[in-house]
């Protein structure tokens, strides 16, 4: 038996943020980073929000937010007892806030989860977090990063707000639109998938390979790329809040806590080889594993535009469509482009191997990995 949970409330195209004058004698406390409070459309939505609130801004969000930053976040909490939570940002920032509303009410018990309004208003087009139940804390201290997936972690509503992100330079464009390709592909070839899930993340993957080198390449000049690509996010957020991931995203939590690297880069390195891992062209592995996994991406393959019949030939294609597309983004296809020293490197790989293994998102990767596996694909992302 499977369970689709259809929250959160999604609001979406021209004026999305009016939706914040709704709210009337709340306690709000909006979580950010310091770059996002600077900017002149944040002052307008506080301003908004202050003519009939009491407005608190915890603004210390760190890149990758760590354990103490949840901390700090959740002493904020503690001292404002806030009855709407306004988390404002890219993935940390939504991270954290999720952190800090999820952990604050098991903190103090006399706090539900039920009694605060989660509103997540994301400014860029990559996590699909403000749809997810999903979010990702780091432990510095051990150079590990902590996926958590909890009902509590859904937002209540997701304010999409094209405004907000047509400002995002190139690289971050490219690193986030990625994120949303890989949460796709993932989420249509889990073991979790569904035809409900598969239709969001069909959607999202024409959407991506349509709008994203536009939305690159025209930046602020394509208000539709941007708005679809906005959109695409949350839509790919959604299918694999029903479907969940696997080990692109297993592998790439474990060496973006070990080496701090982009996410969405990350995952762009990983992808065409998870793919012919999953889809056993690696290794000539034939099981009904990997049989399912080339009919799945062979079916993904003929979404973008392949006419290839034949399953493993499709698959081939679909992977060079993709490192086409990360040439015309600029970005690397391998981790020795990122600079990491070579023994640096393999000394690590072990460590990131088990750290992925036991990550949340591999129960669902359509083909089961051991260490060995893991380790393979490191070494042939180098």
């Amino acid at each position: 038996m499977q369970e689709i949970n259809l929250v959160p409330k999604i609001i979406f195209g021209d004026h999305a943020l009016d939706y914040l004058k709704e709210m009337v004698n709340e306690r709000i406390v909006i979580i950010t980073d310091h770059f996002i409070s600077s900017l002149p459309n944040f002052a307008e939505i506080k301003e908004t929000l202050a003519i009939n609130n009491t407005v608190t801004v915890f603004q210390d969000v760190v890149p990758d937010p760590p354990i103490e930053n949840i901390i700090a976040g959740i002493k904020t909490f503690e001292e404002t007892v806030p009855t709407v939570i306004i988390a404002i940002g890219g993935g940390s920032a939504i991270d954290a806030a999720k952190g800090i509303v999820y952990f604050a009410c098991k903190v103090n018990t006399q706090i539900d989860r039920s009694s605060i309004y989660f509103v997540v208003i994301p400014t860029t087009s990559g996590t699909g977090s403000e749809v997810t139940d999903f979010a990702v804390i780091t432990d510095k201290d051990k150079g590990l990063k902590y996926p958590l997936v909890e009902d509590d972690l859904l937002p209540d509503a997701a304010l999409l707000e094209t405004d907000l992100v047509m400002e995002l330079p190139p690289a971050v464009t490219a690193d986030t639109g990625i994120d949303v390709l890989t949460h796709a592909i993932e989420a249509y070839v889990s073991t979790n998938a569904s035809p409900f899930s598969d239709a969001l993340a069909e959607k999202a993957i024409r959407l991506v390979f349509e709008n994203l080198p536009k939305a690159y390449a025209a930046g602020k000049k394509d208000r539709a790329a941007r708005e679809k690509m906005h959109q695409a996010s949350t839509i790919a957020g959604l299918a694999f809040t029903m479907a969940s991931l696997g080990i692109n995203h297993s592998l790439a939590h474990a060496i973006g806590g070990t080496f701090h690297l982009v996410h969405g880069r990350i995952n762009g390195v990983l992808l065409k080889n998870v793919i012919l891992y999953n889809a056993g062209l690696i290794d000539s592995q034939r099981c009904p594993e990997t049989d399912r996994a080339l009919k799945r991406y062979s079916e993904i393959a003929q979404m973008i535009g392949v006419t290839v019949k034949n399953p493993q030939f499709a698959v081939q294609q679909l992977t060079q469509n993709i490192q086409r597309l990360l040439k015309q983004l600029e970005m690397p296809q391998t981790f020795s482009e990122f600079g990491i020293d070579a023994s640096q490197y393999a000394e690590a790989t072990a460590a990131i191997a088990q750290a992925a293994l036991k990550d949340r998102c591999t129960p669902t990767n359509p083909r089961k990995p051991n260490i060995s596996d893991l380790e393979m694909l490191l070494k042939r992302t180098y």
